[in-house]
Protein backbone atom coordinates (compact mmCIF):
# COMPACT_ATOMS: atom_id res chain seq x y z
CA UNK A 1 0.00 0.00 0.00
CA UNK A 2 0.96 3.63 -0.41
CA UNK A 3 0.94 5.11 3.09
CA UNK A 4 1.60 8.72 4.01
CA UNK A 5 2.58 9.79 7.51
CA UNK A 6 2.03 13.38 8.61
CA UNK A 7 4.27 14.29 11.53
CA UNK A 8 6.86 11.78 10.40
CA UNK A 9 9.67 13.38 12.43
CA UNK A 10 7.84 12.98 15.75
CA UNK A 11 8.25 10.01 18.10
CA UNK A 12 5.07 8.25 17.01
CA UNK A 13 5.35 9.31 13.38
CA UNK A 14 8.87 7.90 13.12
CA UNK A 15 7.69 4.61 14.59
CA UNK A 16 4.81 4.39 12.10
CA UNK A 17 7.18 5.09 9.20
CA UNK A 18 9.54 2.36 10.42
CA UNK A 19 6.74 -0.17 10.92
CA UNK A 20 5.28 0.54 7.50
CA UNK A 21 8.66 0.01 5.85
CA UNK A 22 9.23 -3.12 7.91
CA UNK A 23 6.06 -4.58 6.41
CA UNK A 24 7.00 -3.71 2.85
CA UNK A 25 4.68 -0.77 2.24
CA UNK A 26 5.58 2.29 0.20
CA UNK A 27 5.82 5.04 2.80
CA UNK A 28 5.80 8.77 2.18
CA UNK A 29 7.06 10.65 5.23
CA UNK A 30 5.65 14.17 5.47
CA UNK A 31 6.92 17.03 7.61
CA UNK A 32 6.18 20.75 7.76
CA UNK A 33 9.81 21.66 8.48
CA UNK A 34 12.32 21.31 5.60
CA UNK A 35 15.18 21.39 8.12
CA UNK A 36 13.98 18.09 9.61
CA UNK A 37 14.08 16.10 6.38
CA UNK A 38 16.92 13.58 6.83
CA UNK A 39 19.75 13.45 4.32
CA UNK A 40 19.02 9.75 3.83
CA UNK A 41 15.38 8.69 3.82
CA UNK A 42 15.95 5.20 5.17
CA UNK A 43 13.63 3.69 2.58
CA UNK A 44 10.85 6.27 2.88
CA UNK A 45 10.11 9.03 0.40
CA UNK A 46 10.36 12.33 2.27
CA UNK A 47 8.29 15.36 1.33
CA UNK A 48 7.70 18.77 2.86
CA UNK A 49 3.96 19.29 3.30
CA UNK A 50 1.69 21.57 5.28
CA UNK A 51 -1.79 20.09 5.60
CA UNK A 52 -3.12 23.07 7.54
CA UNK A 53 -5.33 24.16 4.66
CA UNK A 54 -7.43 22.22 2.17
CA UNK A 55 -5.13 22.89 -0.78
CA UNK A 56 -2.06 21.68 1.10
CA UNK A 57 -3.94 18.70 2.53
CA UNK A 58 -5.18 17.69 -0.91
CA UNK A 59 -1.62 17.75 -2.26
CA UNK A 60 -0.44 15.65 0.68
CA UNK A 61 -3.23 13.07 0.29
CA UNK A 62 -3.01 12.68 -3.50
CA UNK A 63 -1.97 9.19 -4.60
CA UNK A 64 -2.14 7.62 -1.14
CA UNK A 65 -4.16 4.62 -0.02
CA UNK A 66 -3.89 5.70 3.61
CA UNK A 67 -2.89 8.93 5.32
CA UNK A 68 -1.77 8.60 8.94
CA UNK A 69 -2.08 11.86 10.86
CA UNK A 70 0.48 11.73 13.67
CA UNK A 71 1.14 15.45 14.03
CA UNK A 72 1.78 17.30 17.26
CA UNK A 73 0.60 20.92 17.39
CA UNK A 74 4.06 22.23 18.16
CA UNK A 75 7.57 21.45 19.35
CA UNK A 76 7.93 21.70 23.12
CA UNK A 77 5.04 21.53 25.58
CA UNK A 78 4.39 25.31 25.84
CA UNK A 79 4.39 25.52 22.05
CA UNK A 80 1.89 22.65 21.83
CA UNK A 81 -0.42 24.36 24.32
CA UNK A 82 -0.26 27.67 22.44
CA UNK A 83 -0.88 26.06 19.07
CA UNK A 84 -3.36 23.36 20.08
CA UNK A 85 -5.73 24.72 17.42
CA UNK A 86 -3.43 23.21 14.77
CA UNK A 87 -4.94 19.79 15.53
CA UNK A 88 -8.57 20.54 14.60
CA UNK A 89 -7.47 22.92 11.83
CA UNK A 90 -5.49 20.12 10.19
CA UNK A 91 -8.30 17.61 10.71
CA UNK A 92 -10.80 19.90 8.98
CA UNK A 93 -8.44 20.34 6.04
CA UNK A 94 -7.73 16.62 5.71
CA UNK A 95 -11.38 15.60 5.92
CA UNK A 96 -12.25 18.20 3.28
CA UNK A 97 -9.37 16.99 1.10
CA UNK A 98 -10.74 13.45 1.29
CA UNK A 99 -13.81 14.69 -0.56
CA UNK A 100 -11.45 15.16 -3.52
CA UNK A 101 -9.73 11.82 -2.83
CA UNK A 102 -12.55 9.59 -1.49
CA UNK A 103 -10.58 6.36 -1.90
CA UNK A 104 -7.97 7.48 0.64
CA UNK A 105 -8.43 6.40 4.23
CA UNK A 106 -7.50 8.69 7.13
CA UNK A 107 -6.05 7.19 10.32
CA UNK A 108 -5.68 9.74 13.12
CA UNK A 109 -3.45 9.12 16.13
CA UNK A 110 -5.15 11.22 18.76
CA UNK A 111 -5.26 11.63 22.50
CA UNK A 112 -6.48 9.48 25.35
CA UNK A 113 -8.26 12.22 27.30
CA UNK A 114 -11.43 11.73 25.27
CA UNK A 115 -11.65 8.06 26.27
CA UNK A 116 -14.50 7.31 28.65
CA UNK A 117 -13.85 6.42 32.28
CA UNK A 118 -17.54 5.42 32.49
CA UNK A 119 -20.25 5.35 29.81
CA UNK A 120 -20.63 8.89 28.50
CA UNK A 121 -18.00 10.37 30.85
CA UNK A 122 -14.68 11.35 29.30
CA UNK A 123 -11.47 11.22 31.31
CA UNK A 124 -10.82 14.90 30.62
CA UNK A 125 -14.28 15.90 31.90
CA UNK A 126 -13.05 15.44 35.48
CA UNK A 127 -10.94 18.59 35.47
CA UNK A 128 -9.27 18.01 38.84
CA UNK A 129 -8.60 14.34 38.20
CA UNK A 130 -7.33 15.00 34.71
CA UNK A 131 -5.07 17.76 36.00
CA UNK A 132 -3.49 15.21 38.35
CA UNK A 133 -2.95 12.82 35.45
CA UNK A 134 -1.27 15.58 33.47
CA UNK A 135 1.01 16.76 36.26
CA UNK A 136 1.71 13.51 38.15
CA UNK A 137 1.69 10.91 35.36
CA UNK A 138 2.52 12.77 32.16
CA UNK A 139 4.62 15.44 33.90
CA UNK A 140 3.15 18.30 31.88
CA UNK A 141 1.34 21.39 33.20
CA UNK A 142 -2.41 21.29 33.80
CA UNK A 143 -2.75 23.78 30.94
CA UNK A 144 -1.97 20.88 28.60
CA UNK A 145 -5.69 20.09 28.90
CA UNK A 146 -6.05 22.49 25.96
CA UNK A 147 -4.23 19.96 23.78
CA UNK A 148 -6.43 17.12 25.06
CA UNK A 149 -9.52 19.18 24.24
CA UNK A 150 -8.14 19.85 20.76
CA UNK A 151 -7.62 16.11 20.23
CA UNK A 152 -11.20 15.52 21.40
CA UNK A 153 -12.42 18.10 18.88
CA UNK A 154 -10.64 16.18 16.13
CA UNK A 155 -12.57 13.05 17.14
CA UNK A 156 -15.83 15.03 17.03
CA UNK A 157 -14.96 16.31 13.55
CA UNK A 158 -14.28 12.77 12.35
CA UNK A 159 -17.57 11.54 13.76
CA UNK A 160 -19.41 14.23 11.81
CA UNK A 161 -17.69 13.21 8.58
CA UNK A 162 -18.81 10.59 6.08
CA UNK A 163 -15.22 10.04 4.95
CA UNK A 164 -13.25 6.84 5.53
CA UNK A 165 -11.59 7.57 8.88
CA UNK A 166 -10.28 5.77 11.97
CA UNK A 167 -9.20 7.42 15.22
CA UNK A 168 -6.75 5.77 17.63
CA UNK A 169 -6.63 6.88 21.27
CA UNK A 170 -3.68 5.39 23.15
CA UNK A 171 -4.94 3.87 26.41
CA UNK A 172 -1.81 4.73 28.33
CA UNK A 173 0.06 7.43 30.16
CA UNK A 174 3.40 8.37 28.63
CA UNK A 175 4.12 6.97 25.18
CA UNK A 176 7.85 6.62 24.70
CA UNK A 177 10.27 4.52 22.65
CA UNK A 178 10.75 1.04 24.03
CA UNK A 179 10.46 -2.56 22.94
CA UNK A 180 8.52 -3.78 19.92
CA UNK A 181 6.69 -6.80 21.31
CA UNK A 182 3.90 -6.97 18.74
CA UNK A 183 1.44 -7.53 21.59
CA UNK A 184 -1.21 -5.11 22.79
CA UNK A 185 -4.86 -5.00 23.86
CA UNK A 186 -7.61 -3.27 21.91
CA UNK A 187 -10.72 -1.54 23.19
CA UNK A 188 -13.38 0.86 22.01
CA UNK A 189 -14.38 4.18 23.54
CA UNK A 190 -13.52 3.33 27.15
CA UNK A 191 -10.15 3.22 28.88
CA UNK A 192 -8.76 -0.30 28.96
CA UNK A 193 -9.05 -1.85 32.43
CA UNK A 194 -5.65 -2.02 34.15
CA UNK A 195 -3.66 -5.23 34.06
CA UNK A 196 -1.13 -5.98 36.78
CA UNK A 197 2.40 -5.41 35.56
CA UNK A 198 1.35 -3.68 32.34
CA UNK A 199 3.05 -0.37 31.69
CA UNK A 200 2.60 2.35 29.11
CA UNK A 201 2.58 1.20 25.50
CA UNK A 202 5.75 1.86 23.52
CA UNK A 203 5.77 3.96 20.37
CA UNK A 204 6.83 0.83 18.49
CA UNK A 205 3.83 -1.22 19.62
CA UNK A 206 1.48 1.70 19.04
CA UNK A 207 2.81 1.73 15.47
CA UNK A 208 2.14 -2.01 15.27
CA UNK A 209 -1.48 -1.30 16.25
CA UNK A 210 -1.70 1.38 13.55
CA UNK A 211 -0.36 -0.88 10.80
CA UNK A 212 -2.48 -3.82 11.93
CA UNK A 213 -5.56 -1.59 11.59
CA UNK A 214 -4.42 -0.34 8.19
CA UNK A 215 -3.85 -3.84 6.85
CA UNK A 216 -6.98 -5.34 8.44
CA UNK A 217 -9.56 -2.59 8.96
CA UNK A 218 -11.71 -3.27 12.01
CA UNK A 219 -12.60 0.26 13.08
CA UNK A 220 -13.79 2.11 9.99
CA UNK A 221 -15.50 5.38 10.97
CA UNK A 222 -14.88 4.43 14.58
CA UNK A 223 -12.47 5.19 17.41
CA UNK A 224 -10.48 2.47 19.11
CA UNK A 225 -7.88 2.33 21.81
CA UNK A 226 -4.72 0.28 22.17
CA UNK A 227 -2.55 -0.42 25.20
CA UNK A 228 -0.88 -3.16 27.19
Amino acid sequence: MDIGVLGATGLIGRAVVAEGLRRGHRVTALTRDPARVPAQGGGATWRVADAGDVEGAARAVAGLDVMVNAIAPGGDIPDQITHAHVLPDTARALLKALELHPATRLVVIGGGGSLESAPGVRVLDDEEGFARILTDVLHVPAAYRAVALAHAEVLDLCRLSDRNWTYLSPSAGRIEPGERTGRYRVGGDQVLPPVEGAGDISTQDLAVAVLDEIETPRHVRRRFTAGY
